[in-house]
């Protein structure tokens, strides 16, 4: 009952940032100074699927991203992403006693995972972050949007009954995501920016670890489609553009 009422209320804010983004252009058109922002990041991947059915802080493994923002008004940005990512995930890393599960045992299976995501998101600011007037800049945000992944991925196992289903070469896939999460950003400088941010893609799939029911073996749970995570941190630089007004014409020219 909770998650149900913790994804709706996800979907209604993804639809006003939606429709923000659609009726903030005179906002934008009536604001004197614009600003976009190049940054980079680095922090954790993590994956929730076959080989790990819960999300555990435990298995982030490196990633690194880079980004573009852009204002759209005030309270809204407008992010393009790069992240890249190498893991490694099995039945056995992701657990300790509490999580001993006898399907976890008998695969005994492990993936070598590497990714890249392109991603294009919105973000909603809860302050007014962009006010240069203000002694101290920071604000809560909240994201989402939709990303395109790449990932190569190779699974093995040590159980010998399960080898010739599970043993594979490495495979190259792509799917679509839909990222969403929350974030903080804090100015340093007028120029410089320090950002936190934690966000959830979730997958149309249950093939990221390329583990699932062949054969008619029974080797995944076909009714839960995989995830992946990010959390990290990022500095990034402001671009300030001033907008300037048109130029009074005086006289008409032939052309006019």
């Amino acid at each position: 009952m909770i998650l149900k009422i913790f994804k709706q209320v996800l979907l209604i804010c993804a639809l006003q940032q939606i429709g923000s983004l659609f009726f903030s252009q005179l906002a934008q058109a009536q604001s004197r100074v614009t600003t976009s922002e190049i940054g980079v990041g680095i922090g954790g991947a993590n994956y929730k699927g076959e080989l790990s059915p819960n999300y555990r802080f435990l298995n982030n493994q490196p990633a690194v991203t880079a980004f573009y923002r852009r204002d759209i008004s005030s309270a809204i940005t407008a992010r393009g992403g790069l992240m890249l990512s190498h893991r490694v995930i099995d039945d056995n890393t992701f657990s300790d006693e509490a999580y001993d599960l006898p399907l976890h045992n008998w695969r005994q299976a492990e993936a070598r995972l590497s990714f890249a995501e392109v991603s294009l998101v919105g973000e909603y600011n809860f302050l007014d972050y962009y006010d240069l007037r203000q002694r101290l800049r920071i604000s809560p945000y909240f994201f989402a949007g939709i990303a395109g992944l790449i990932y190569n991925i190779k699974v093995t196992t040590e159980n010998p009954d399960l080898q010739p289903v599970l043993d594979k070469p490495y495979e190259t896939n792509v799917a679509i995501s839909v990222p969403f999460g929350v974030g903080v950003k804090y100015a340093l400088s007028k120029h410089w920016n320090l950002g936190l941010e934690f966000g959830a893609r979730k997958l149309f799939m249950d093939r990221l670890d390329n583990v699932y029911e062949i054969d008619g073996k029974r080797i995944a749970n076909p009714f839960d489609n995989d995830w992946y995570f990010y959390n990290g941190i990022s500095l990034s630089y402001t671009i300030y553009r001033v907008n300037c007004p048109p130029p009074y014409k005086n006289k008409t020219g032939i052309l006019d």
